[in-house]
């Protein structure tokens, strides 16, 4: 697991210490590119968590910058590695730009939160079911999902690849898991 403090990296690519917030699609740009040049060097599977707790603000620009973008590439059929995410310290202040970011690409991510960890973005009822049983039972087959939820086994298979497509679940195998750690 690789962990990115947002507001160290923020700081060291605008050369400023005392700066913490993500304003300007510029410096999201260039935030998201040390980023990915820290991501490069990834082989196989990663799980990164992006830590946003020591960055004071987010504007819209950044967050399609940053967030959007990093999981548009790390979620694409030709992505430079497997990469899945954990968005941790994303506030009050932060949220109405995330959300907004969610929404216009469609995009579904994880969030650490106080209470655990949640599915986040424009995701469906079953999606979101989905997500919650692999979260509870562990890595599991979708069979064994389908059974958790009373739900058709072949459409719980096609929801698991659209979340594992989305990068919200790992496949094991033939085996799904939520990004995050296992509640069971």
């Amino acid at each position: 697991m690789r962990h990115i403090d947002l507001s160290s990296v923020l700081r060291q690519t605008i050369s400023c210490e005392l700066y913490s917030n993500l304003v300007t699609r510029p410096t999201g740009a260039a935030v998201r590119g040390a980023i990915e040049r820290i991501l490069s060097d990834t082989d196989g599977r990663a799980l990164t968590v992006i830590d946003l707790s020591q960055v004071s603000m987010i504007d819209f620009s950044c967050a399609d910058e940053v967030i959007a973008k990093l999981v548009l590439r790390y979620s694409a059929d030709d992505a430079p590695g497997e990469v899945y995410f954990v968005f941790r310290g994303i506030g009050d202040d932060h949220w109405i730009a995330v959300e907004a970011v969610l929404e216009r690409h469609g995009l579904a991510v994880v969030l650490e939160t106080t209470d655990g960890f949640a599915l986040a973005g424009p995701v469906s009822e079953n999606e979101a079911r989905a997500w919650d049983a692999v979260r509870l039972l562990g890595p599991a087959p979708a069979l064994a999902v389908a059974q958790e939820i009373a739900c058709d086994p072949e459409e719980i298979e096609r929801t698991l690849e659209d979340l594992w497509r989305r990068r919200v679940l790992v496949k094991l195998g033939s085996d799904y898991a939520a990004v995050g750690p296992y509640d069971g």
